[in-house]
Formats: C-alpha cells, sequence, structure tokens
C-alpha cells in the first residue's frame, strides 16, 4: 500500500470527519492533540491550522507548528502527525518537536513508524538538526516507533505517576 502525507484542505474534509469520528468513539484522548476538532468546523480548523504554522502561534501561547495526515492511495486517513518548529519550555521537557497517532482501527501495522519516516526529513526543513520526541514510560509501542526511526534515550522526567521518556533523533 501507498502512503504519502497531505497538508489540511478542504479536499480531505470527508476523510477527516471520518478519521475523527472514530477516534471520539473509541473514547481515547486524541493525539496529536493539534487534529482534535475542538467542536469547529472544518473551515475553521483549516483556518486554525494555517495560524498555528505561523508566528502567530506565540500570540495564542504556542509555537508555531504543521500538522499533516498520513493518507493512502484512496485518501483514507489512518494518522496524524504534528512537527513544532521550535521548542518551548515545556515542549522541552513534555511535549517534544514530533506527536503523532494513528486511528485505532489500524495501529500495529507499522504506520506510526512508517509516518515518523516520512517526516523526519520534513523537520529538518524546518530547521530541526535532533528532533526530541517523548512518550509515557509504559507507551511501549511509542517508544519502538521512536528507535526504530533512530532514537536515543535521553532521560525519562517523573511528574507525579506519569514518566515521560525524552528521545533523540538527528536528522
Amino acid at each position: 500500500m501507498s502512503f504519502r502525507l497531505v497538508k489540511p484542505s478542504l479536499e480531505i474534509e470527508q476523510e477527516y470527519i471520518d478519521y475523527i469520528d472514530e477516534w471520539e468513539r473509541s473514547g481515547e484522548k486524541i493525539v496529536p492533540y493539534a487534529a482534535r476538532r475542538d467542536g469547529m468546523d472544518f473551515k475553521s480548523l483549516l483556518s486554525r491550522w494555517e495560524s498555528d504554522s505561523s508566528n502567530e502561534a506565540f500570540d495564542k501561547g504556542f509555537v508555531p507548528s504543521t500538522i499533516l495526515f498520513m493518507a493512502d492511495e484512496s485518501g483514507r486517513i489512518y494518522g496524524a502527525i504534528h512537527i513544532r518548529h521550535t521548542l518551548n519550555e515545556s515542549l522541552l521537557m513534555h511535549g517534544g518537536h514530533i506527536g503523532y497517532g494513528v486511528r485505532p482501527s489500524e495501529r500495529e501495522k507499522g504506520i506510526a513508524k512508517r509516518m515518523l519516516s516520512m517526516v523526519l526529513p520534513i523537520a529538518k526543513e524546518f530547521g530541526i538538526d535532533k528532533a526530541l520526541l517523548t512518550c509515557d514510560k509504559y507507551n511501549s509501542a511509542s517508544a519502538k516507533t521512536i528507535i526504530a526511526n533512530g532514537g536515543i534515550l535521553e532521560n525519562e522526567i517523573p511528574d507525579g505517576d506519569r514518566v515521560t521518556q525524552r528521545y533523540w533523533i538527528s536528522l
């Protein structure tokens, strides 16, 4: 099967709705956070994603970022991946440069590994030479995805009953 990373556009609206409906029906927390619709219609989401990719993000307390969706040749969306162009203090400790999620019905098929490998050259284009990725210590699937793409564990940050693992990937 052939996959590509696609930018948000009106052309993917129905596929996005199908993708996000599945997440919402699952009752799971949608990751990456930027993929959530937050009660917005698709045109408003497009506007938000466009704004978030510019320096306007700083005005909202965020860093500029880009969201992409992984789709097959028919347009079906399998996952979303979010590149933060720079890091603030919070992202340096717990969020990292790249966050991703795979729709519940498509997990354990290597989608996240493939999606991450496809986005790393794009992250490099944003001037990121070393990408920080984080995951919960007990999310072994995410850790395996990061390690398979060259991630080196730097440390673990405890935060209450949660432990965040911090990995770096040289680009």
